[in-house]
């Protein structure tokens, strides 16, 4: 795999990164993008992120694909060391795992990897190509939070407490940069039909079986263009808007309680 650094001088299109590319909301999220002229640097920790990168060469742009786990520190180094000088027009930071079942079943060496990817290693890569584009007066950056950072994830508890973070975190940094030039989003979707409640162990959940999930490339679409738009969030999908304002006048163990009826193991409806 080529991972040199990305030219600085032979590109005059726009550049943007894109994380947990390789399938799902980020390879939509990446194909956005392309379709808007975007070249492409596109990381994933699994090999499916070569095909993706083949997939989208395809629309005419400029991609370059990073095999890296960034959850780590170097893995995001190996990341940033691809895109070399070359300025970054977006960031679309999308890398993020789900973890199911009671948090004292979990092996904690999981719910770390959990808490390392969707929060240490999307801040860390956050603050790298953040400051080069304050610097530079312009920038745009995407985050995928969730709906679930609204709820008191039972049986999901790791995941949606980093997304609450993630959630937060968002509204805080754009307050941050409010006057620099760039603008921060946060895209937060509701369950989505992608491969996250296979990879979090959750299809025998009600959730997980739920065969009324989201199109990932609906819900890439709403967030791409609210981060072309500046938008400070955008929920994807009327139901989960609903959800969040329901959520607001909640009160937390009410929440808990009916989150456990979607994310306990077992409460999938019997096939």
């Amino acid at each position: 795999m080529n991972t040199s650094p990305m030219s600085t001088s032979a590109f005059t299109r726009p550049f943007a990164i894109v994380t947990g590319a390789s399938s799902g909301i980020g390879l939509e999220l990446a194909r956005c993008c392309a379709n808007e002229g975007f070249d492409l640097l596109i990381a994933a920790d699994e090999p499916e992120i070569e095909d993706a990168a083949v997939q989208l060469r395809r629309l005419g742009v400029e991609v370059q694909p990073v095999l890296a786990d960034l959850s780590t520190t170097d893995g995001v180094d190996r990341l940033l060391a691809a895109a070399g000088q070359r300025p970054v027009n977006a960031l679309l930071a999308n890398a993020g795992r789900g973890l199911g079942h009671a948090f004292l079943d979990q092996n904690f060496a999981d719910a770390r990897h959990v808490l390392d990817t969707n929060i240490t290693g999307t801040l860390y890569l956050i603050h790298a190509i953040g400051g080069g584009m304050r610097a530079r007066g312009q920038g745009r950056i995407l985050i995928t939070g969730s709906i679930a950072g609204f709820m008191p994830g039972s049986f999901q508890a790791v995941y949606n407490g980093t997304k609450a973070f993630l959630d937060s975190f968002s509204f805080a940094l754009r307050e941050e940069l409010k006057d620099s030039g760039v603008t921060v989003s946060c895209l937060m979707p509701g369950p989505t039909d992608t491969e996250f409640f296979d990879r979090a162990d959750m299809l025998d959940t009600k959730v997980g079986q739920d065969d009324k999930k989201a199109d990932p490339s609906k819900v890439a679409k709403i967030g791409f263009e609210a981060m072309m738009n500046g938008e400070g969030d955008v929920v994807a999908g009327w139901k989960n808007k609903l959800q969040v304002a329901v959520a607001n006048v909640t009160p937390s163990a009410l929440l808990a309680k009916q989150h456990r009826r979607m994310a306990e193991p077992g409460t999938a409806d019997p096939r």
